[in-house]
């Protein structure tokens, strides 16, 4: 891990040295998941409840190769359709142990993917009632991100395209209105494809980036992670040091003072 702890990224009272979150989906096992994440230096790990064992010690589990001694849990509610199935897979994560930390997904649409705004909202408020810590996934929308922040939600995780897309951050200007408005981190969650991608949600002033398939899904996934994790890094450091302005014409790189005529 090369980011020092004098920029922490600080996420519901919790300390991290790494601003990559990864997905524990799609890998060919749970082997090259565990390499992946190595790789990648994440130390939150999102896991699909309804996809992945990680309630069943009598089968392979997911947590047998990632201890969460090691590394933050977080379930996701993946695979949820209506407000009261993704309570319902919250509440059984936290019961099987895993922890009360939820990424809150709920689709509105099978093809797009699309969260139902709406339905998010409602699940939000029920959980963060019971005391979950609540991560959802929504659209880039700036009124959804300000209305889930209100009703007590740990971040808010505005998509970049569409999960598995591999697009990228598709409106970076919606994703900066929500940056200007937040008081709670904000994590760039779904379309990033590559390592560029991540760095530009970073560039922007992002805390931290999610990522599944595009790590996944690339013909070598743990050279992947180790790309994704050096360009979250960058995207960071660039950040923090301050681009310089765009400007339409040249600007010599050399000072003119003591030209000689």
């Amino acid at each position: 891990m090369t980011i020092d702890m004098t920029d922490p990224f600080e996420l519901a009272g919790k300390r991290f040295r790494s601003r990559l979150i990864v997905g524990t989906g799609k890998y060919r096992d749970f082997t090259e998941t565990t390499h992946a994440v190595e790789a990648s230096g994440a130390e939150i790990v999102t896991v699909a409840v309804r996809r992945v064992n990680i309630t069943d010690p009598g089968k392979e589990n997911l947590l047998d190769f990632l201890k969460p001694s090691r590394y933050t849990i977080l379930p996701n509610t993946a695979g949820c359709y209506t407000a009261d199935d993704a309570v319902r897979t919250a509440r059984l994560a936290r019961e099987a142990g895993v922890g009360n930390w939820v990424k809150l997904e709920v689709i509105g649409d099978q093809k797009t993917l699309f969260p139902d705004v709406p339905a998010t909202l409602e699940a939000a408020r029920v959980l963060v009632r019971e005391g979950f810590v609540v991560l959802p996934y929504i659209n880039d929308d700036p009124i959804a991100a300000k209305k889930l922040e209100e009703v007590g939600c740990a971040a808010v995780m505005p998509l970049a395209a569409p999960i598995g897309s591999g697009l990228g951050i598709r409106n970076p200007y919606n994703v900066r209105i929500i940056l200007e408005q937040s008081r709670v981190p904000v994590i760039v969650d779904a379309g990033v494809g590559t390592a560029s991608d991540a760095a530009v949600a970073m560039e922007l002033g992002c805390d931290a980036v999610l990522m599944n398939t595009a790590i996944a899904g690339a013909k070598d996934p743990v050279l992947m992670a180790q790309a994704m994790r050096q360009a979250v890094e960058a995207g960071r450091n660039a950040f923090r040091a301050g681009r310089i302005p765009r400007k339409l014409y040249a600007t010599a790189s050399s000072p003119l003072d003591g030209v000689l005529e």
